[in-house]
């Protein structure tokens, strides 16, 4: 299960990343709204817990864009605000659960299975056009044809996949799979979409993985 925690106070944001850790979770942490929003709609997490009192994007704001772009993933807010409008406002932004600060880490733990449990079983596949990535064997999947993905094609698919047509920028691909501090550059993303492409078209794939010049890559069904 992936957790993206948005909190603008890191010592918070920090300490939250090693609670869900150590039971097993996995955990990114956006320290401000914007990039928090920007990593929330990319549709790779299970849940989002989103601080509410952040400065230029606060939480409410947060909530309203994603909820926006049909990103349906569960929000949890934390905040210190705790009169009924509070709750009602965030409610109303989009948030499934309201957890004033400060909390215990066994109510916090128990609202965060709680609305994992409410999702139900995990998706094991993504599909698009034609073609499915099975989440499981890490096979790409058209009709009778497949193929096994490397590792790091794996990654770069499912991200592709789980934007459904949204454009990812190179720059989001590489923090995302490679990570802040790798040494991974742009052109470690292009080699291994050239690698995707050639597995695509291997597997009589109506989808094609589409460069936007400046912008980054998405994915597009050929209709021809």
């Amino acid at each position: 299960m992936k957790i993206l925690v948005i909190e603008d106070e890191k010592v918070l944001a920090d300490s939250l990343r090693n609670l869900l850790e150590g039971k097993g979770f996995e955990v990114e942490v956006a320290y401000d709204g914007e990039s928090g929003a920007e990593y929330a709609m990319l549709g790779v997490y299970d849940l989002l817990i989103l601080d509410v009192m952040m400065p230029n994007m606060n939480g409410y704001q947060v909530a309203r864009q994603v909820r926006a772009r049909r990103c349906t993933t569960p929000i949890l807010m934390l905040t210190a605000k705790s009169e009924l409008q509070d709750r009602i406002d965030g409610l109303n932004a989009g948030a499934d659960y309201y957890l004033t600060k400060p909390f215990d880490s066994r109510e916090l733990l128990a609202c965060i299975n709680a609305l994992l449990r409410r999702q139900g079983s995990q998706v094991d596949e993504l599909t698009f056009g034609n073609t499915s990535l099975d989440l499981a064997s890490g096979m790409l999947i058209c009709g009778e044809k497949s193929i096994r993905l490397t590792a790091r094609e794996f990654d770069v698919m499912r991200f592709l996949l789980q934007a459904q047509g949204r454009i990812l920028s190179k720059e989001v691909l590489l923090s995302r799979i490679w990570g802040y501090e790798s040494n991974a550059v742009e052109n470690h993303v292009e080699v291994y979409v050239g690698f995707l492409r050639k597995k695509l078209a291997r597997i009589d794939s109506n989808i094609r993985i589409e460069a936007i010049r400046r912008l980054g890559y998405h994915l597009e069904v050929d209709k021809t």
